[in-house]
């Protein structure tokens, strides 16, 4: 590994200095009995001829963010290109549809190898997908996997939100526009913008929906699982790139599995007591996506690009305190 400069410690900001202890609690400590797959397997379903980037991101930043193994489930005319994007990747070109092609179902005996699944990014929007989407989170939840639901996957949950309610594994990542569309699904009207902006809305959603967590994206992000609502302001930056929301929805992956696994620790018990593993997740996911953003933006500036992000990982997790 290259050498990583000094970095500065990362500190919480008000009202976040109990959940920062807990955040990094969450990292599994690196011991030499560890096996291959301890840290986590992940699956990322998505990608499609149009879109091969958003699968890559999620897929990336999962296993820079300490997962083990990563398995990208795709349409066939996108595993070439992104196996190209990285060698450790393994890429299944299974998510074929249409035209009687039922190659999909083997997805579903991978399933029983992985920890976490995150479905939606750059997974298109063809109509031939939505019973292929329901069908693989029948799986997903036979298995009581953790779930991480983004992008073009928003699409398909609010053609059929009922398949997610009471599933208490599921974190749904909408940014503004794609959460209006959600709530106005499920709820039948546009919500309030005062709502939206001190997070009773995501509150409202995340109960309907049975109380799954539904993080919120925005300035600032709102975490909800329709009880309990958590706000992360944490300093990012005013950079606005493609491919930040698949950073967020590929680290939650890893965050949500090790939540819902902690093994008691002092340090965030009583947190995991109050909010959750998926609440704890999804406001760790944010709090280390702004830091990550914020780290890349300061070397960067506005050319900074997502693969700037990427790269500021290392750091981003030495500020933590949680690289070694």
């Amino acid at each position: 590994m290259a050498n990583i400069p000094q970095s500065k410690p990362l500190h919480s900001t008000a009202g976040g200095k109990e959940l920062l202890k807990c955040v990094q609690s969450l990292f599994p400590k690196l011991e030499e009995k560890n096996k291959k797959g301890d840290c986590g397997r992940i699956a990322v379903i998505g990608g499609s001829q149009e879109y091969t980037g958003a699968p890559y991101f999620a897929a990336i930043s999962s296993l820079k963010f300490g997962a083990d193994i990563l398995h990208v489930f795709c349409p066939k005319e996108a595993a070439t290109v992104i196996k190209s994007y990285s060698p450790e990747l393994i890429v299944h070109p299974l998510l074929s549809v249409g035209n009687g092609d039922n190659k999909w179902k083997e997805i579903f005996d991978w399933l029983d190898r992985v920890n976490a699944v995150v479905i939606g990014p750059g997974l298109g929007r063809n109509d031939d997908m939505l019973p292929v989407f329901r069908q693989l989170i029948e799986e997903i939840k036979k298995r009581s996997l953790s779930l991480v639901v983004d992008a073009d996957g928003l699409h398909f949950a609010g053609k059929c939100n009922e398949v997610f309610r009471d599933y208490k594994q599921a974190i749904l990542t909408p940014n503004f526009g794609e959460f209006s569309k959600l709530y106005k699904a499920v709820l039948g009207d546009e919500p309030k913008k005062s709502d939206v902006e001190n997070g009773e809305a995501v509150r409202a959603l995340a109960k309907s929906l049975g109380h799954l967590t539904i993080v919120q994206k925005g300035n600032p992000d709102h975490i909800s699982d329709g009880k309990e609502l958590l706000k992360c302001d944490h300093p990012g930056s005013p950079r606005r790139c493609g491919g930040q929301g698949d950073l967020l929805s590929g680290s939650l992956a890893p965050l949500a599995f090790w939540a819902g696994r902690n093994s008691s620790s002092s340090d965030c018990d009583s947190q995991l007591s109050r909010y959750g593993p998926t609440m704890i997740a999804g406001y760790t996911g944010c709090m280390l996506t702004r830091e990550c953003s914020n780290i890349a933006y300061e070397k960067a500036g506005r050319t900074m690009t997502t693969t700037d992000l990427i790269d500021a990982i290392p750091e981003l997790l030495d500020r933590l305190s949680v690289l070694k």
